[in-house]
This record gives C-alpha cells, sequence and structure tokens, in this order.
C-alpha cells in the first residue's frame, strides 16, 4: 500500500507508527484531516515521497485494488 494525500496523518501514523517523526518534522498534526487538505501542495510531494521511503511503499509496490 502507498501511503496518498487523501489519508490523514492519524490513520498513517495508526498502521505505520515510523512514520510520526516524519510527520513532526513537517510540523503536520495528528488529525482526522487528509493530508492534502492540512500540507501546502509545494511540500506535499516532498512528505509522500519520504512517508512512502520509511515505509518501504512506491507506486512499484502498489497494485490496482489494494
Amino acid at each position: 500500500m502507498v501511503i496518498q494525500s487523501n489519508m490523514s496523518s492519524k490513520a498513517i501514523v495508526e498502521v505505520w507508527e515510523i512514520t510520526a517523526p516524519i510527520l513532526a518534522e513537517f510540523n503536520v498534526p495528528l488529525t482526522n484531516k487528509s493530508l492534502e487538505s492540512i500540507v501546502e501542495s509545494e511540500i506535499l510531494p516532498n512528505l509522500l515521497n519520504k512517508l512512502n521511503a520509511a515505509v518501504g511503499s512506491s507506486m512499484a509496490t502498489c497494485v490496482e485494488g489494494g
């Protein structure tokens, strides 16, 4: 599974605890709001890259539908 912008920071940390320090580094609060609604669009791609690198996920590991 790939961490995506429509996911909430709270849900991401619940599944992947290792992501908490990365979210803190980017000053992202733990909330039920989607990343795309609380993170500036210029920063979001870098944040997503770091989060997915931390959990060992990329578009190459993602399969359609799950």
